[in-house]
């Protein structure tokens, strides 16, 4: 678990200073204040003007340009027009802030927020972090994020019965629910018409006793299908869930036939990933979106940028 350290806040410190002045005295103790007033204005702009900005941001194609366009939106710098969704930090055009950007494994991105001023951090990973994206983070992406998190399988396989299954059990109301219960904005779902679980176009008699599998990364997406687990399993169907905290493995077991499917990315990446590594994998459902945050490292506020 990341515990996020504690920082004097510079607007406390200017507060308490003009609460000093505000108290009145003599004209000794008055002017003292008025000094400790001016002192402090002055630390709060040497705080708010920081010489560099130190950010990390996963180092992935596409999410390296999600957080990117995340920064840029809250003032770091200025990406190039044309930056697209493969931007990578060769693309920031403007830097008056002299922002360096490190590029770091989305999965060690929690584990570096100390050593940098900001890192942006997939609610994936900043929940495995312990790190709660709806209070702890200083930004984060709208409702209208396009990086849907998909259920995906092997071009081909689409129409597998047990795969129809799990894709039912996603797209249930017992998912919606759990998810607005336990991330409470974290994690969205996407699915417009809720269903009970079960597809009826299945025979779950004759699945009975069949297994499917599906690779994930542990939160939200193995919390999420210990869900469809008890879902499938009055069906007598056996979800193996088979937990990665990787984004490339997941998807070669499921282009080798190794899993039935994975459930950890979202479309950008996917078609990325497809073109890179000459994969066939398609997606089946999409379930949830997930907002990626700015979090503060050793800054504890977004002042520095903003102000």
């Amino acid at each position: 678990m990341i515990t996020r350290r504690d920082f004097l806040k510079v607007t406390g410190v200017a507060a308490a200073a003009a609460a000093l002045t505000a108290c009145g005295g003599s004209s000794s103790t008055a002017s003292s204040a008025a000094s400790s007033t001016a002192a402090s204005s002055e630390a709060a702009s040497a705080a708010a003007k920081l010489d560099k900005v130190k950010v990390a941001v996963p180092n992935d194609t596409t999410n390296e340009a999600r957080a990117l366009t995340l920064l840029e939106k809250n003032g770091f710098f200025k990406l190039k027009a044309d930056a697209g969704l493969t931007a990578t930090k060769n693309d920031i055009e403007e830097n008056p802030l002299n922002v360096t950007v490190d590029e770091v494994e989305a999965a060690q991105v929690p584990n570096v927020l100390q050593d940098e001023d900001y890192a942006v951090i997939n609610s994936n990973y900043a929940i495995s972090a312990g790190l709660d994206p709806m209070t702890d983070a200083l930004a984060m992406e709208d409702g209208s994020s396009a990086y849907v998190n998909v259920l995906v399988c092997k071009e081909g396989n689409e129409n597998e019965p047990k795969i129809k299954a799990l894709v039912a059990a996603l797209q249930s109301q017992q998912v919606k629910d759990f998810m607005d219960e336990n991330y409470k904005g974290a994690v969205v779902s996407v699915v417009e018409n809720p269903t009970d679980g079960y597809d009826p176009s299945i025979d779950y008699e004759a699945l009975n006793g069949e297994t499917v599998s599906c690779a994930a990364t542990p939160a939200p997406h193995c919390e999420v299908l210990e869900v469809c687990k008890d879902i499938l399993a009055a069906k007598g169907i056996t979800l193996d869930i088979q937990e990665y905290d990787d984004y490339v493995i997941p998807n070669t077991i499921v282009e080798d036939g190794q899993c039935d499917t994975n459930y950890f990315q979202h479309q950008p990446y996917l078609d990325n990933f497809n073109k890179e590594k000459g994969t066939h994998l398609v997606t089946v459902a999409g379930i949830h979106v997930e907002p990626m945050g700015i979090y503060g490292g050793k800054q504890d506020s977004l002042a520095p940028i903003v102000g």
